[in-house]
C-alpha cells in the first residue's frame, strides 16, 4: 500500500519509523531484534536507509596502500522485502544519487516493483568522506530532482531504452526530504524553498523532514510551504537524543540547532543515563504537541535506540 493512501485512510496520526541496514557481517536478525519492541505500536510504514560506498585505503603486504571501495551497510532492497514479508508492513527504501548510474537505479527500481515495494524516498545522498562537495557518478543523477523524475518517467512507462514501447508503468509513491532550518549547502530558506515546490512539482507525494528539536521551527516549516503553493503531507522527523557527545555530533552532522533548554538540562546531567532521561523527556513532549496539531504521521529516525523510543510511544500512543 502507499504511503499516500495509508495518510489519506488514516482517521489519526500516524506512526512510522526509520531504520539503518545493518553492518556487513550480520544477518536479518539484527533487524528483527531492533524492530520487534516497535512493533506493537503498528507503524504504518518503516523506512530504511541506503549507505553508499566508501573509499578506504587498506595496507597491502608490500607496504603500499591500494585504493579500495567498501560498502558497510548493503541490503537496503532485501531489507524491504524481509520486513514486508515478516511483519506485513509496508517499506520504504531510500534510493540516492551517489553511487549509481541511471541505469544502475533504473535497475534497483525494476528489482523494487517485481518485489511489490511501491514507495521509494529519493535522496541526492552525501559526498563521499574524502570529497567537499558531491560528485554524481558517470551517467548518474546530479541532484534529487533528477531522481525524482526517473521514477516518475517509469511511473509513466519511460524507460531508458528509447526501443521499449508501451513500458510497464510503475506505481510508486514518491517521497522527498525537507529542511526546517533549510538544507546546509543551500543560500538561503528561500532558494532551498524553491527546490522542494520543484521537486513536488515534478511528482513528489509527500514529504519527510530532517530530524528537529524545535516544533516552532516545523510549524513555521509547514506555513511557509503552504504560503508558497506546497500542499503535500509534510511529515516530521524525530529523533531521541541519548548522550553528551550527540551536543556536538548532531549540529555538525545534520546541521540543526539543538535548544538552548534542552542543551543546558542534558549539561546538567552526570551520566549517560540521565541524558537518555532527558532526551526521552523532550521527545515525548514534542511527540504530544505535534499528534495534537494533528500532524500526519509521527517519524521516528530509531538509528539504534528502539527500546527508547519505545518507551517514548507508550507515553505518546
Amino acid at each position: 500500500m502507499k504511503v499516500i493512501d495509508h495518510i489519506q485512510q488514516a482517521k489519526d496520526t500516524l506512526v512510522s519509523f526509520e531504520i539503518l541496514p545493518p553492518l556487513k557481517g550480520k544477518n536479518i536478525s539484527a533487524i528483527y531484534d531492533h524492530l520487534d519492541p516497535l512493533m506493537e505500536f503498528k507503524p504504518s510504514f518503516i523506512n530504511v536507509t541506503y549507505h553508499r560506498s566508501e573509499m578506504v585505503f587498506r595496507k597491502m603486504k608490500d607496504g603500499n596502500f591500494e585504493k579500495v571501495e567498501v560498502r558497510k551497510r548493503p541490503g537496503t532492497v532485501g531489507i524491504c522485502a524481509a520486513i514486508m514479508n515478516h511483519y506485513k508492513v509496508d517499506a520504504v527504501p531510500h534510493l540516492i544519487c551517489g553511487g549509481f548510474s541511471k541505469r544502475e537505479t533504473e535497475d534497483a527500481l525494476i528489482d523494487l516493483n517485481f518485489l511489490g515495494i511501491d514507495n521509494v524516498l529519493v535522496l541526492r545522498g552525501d559526498a563521499h568522506k574524502n570529497e567537499t562537495v558531491f560528485e554524481p557518478e558517470p551517467n548518474g543523477n546530479a541532484f534529487a530532482i533528477d531522481l525524482l523524475r526517473q521514477v516518475v518517467d517509469l511511473n509513466n512507462g519511460i524507460y531508458l531504452e528509447e526501443d521499449i514501447r508501451d513500458g510497464f508503468r510503475t506505481k510508486f509513491c514518491i517521497a522527498v526530504a525537507g529542511y526546517p532550518e533549510k538544507h546546509f549547502e543551500a543560500p538561503n530558506l528561500e532558494t532551498d524553498m524553491a527546490f522542494l515546490k520543484a521537486k513536488v512539482e515534478a511528482g513528489a507525494d509527500y514529504i519527510v523532514t530532517q530530524m528537529f528539536f524545535d516544533n516552532k521551527k516545523y510549524f513555521d516549516f509547514v506555513k511557509t510551504c503552504r504560503e508558497n503553493g506546497i500542499h503535500v503531507p509534510i511529515i516530521p522527523g524525530l529523533k531521541p537524543i541519548s548522550n553528551k557527545k550527540q551536543l556536538s555530533v548532531i549540529p555538525r552532522t545534520f546541521h540543526v540547532d539543538i535548544p538552548t533548554e534542552l542543551s543546558d538540562e542534558i549539561m546538567r546531567c552526570k551520566v549517560d543515563a540521565d541524558v537518555e532521561k532527558v532526551g526521552k523527556e523532550w521527545l515525548v513532549a514534542q511527540s504530544k504537541e505535534l499528534k495534537a496539531a494533528g500532524v500526519p504521521v509521527l517519524h521516528y529516525y530509531t538509528l539504534g535506540k528502539p527500546r527508547l523510543i519505545r518507551d517514548v510511544m507508550k507515553e505518546v500512543l
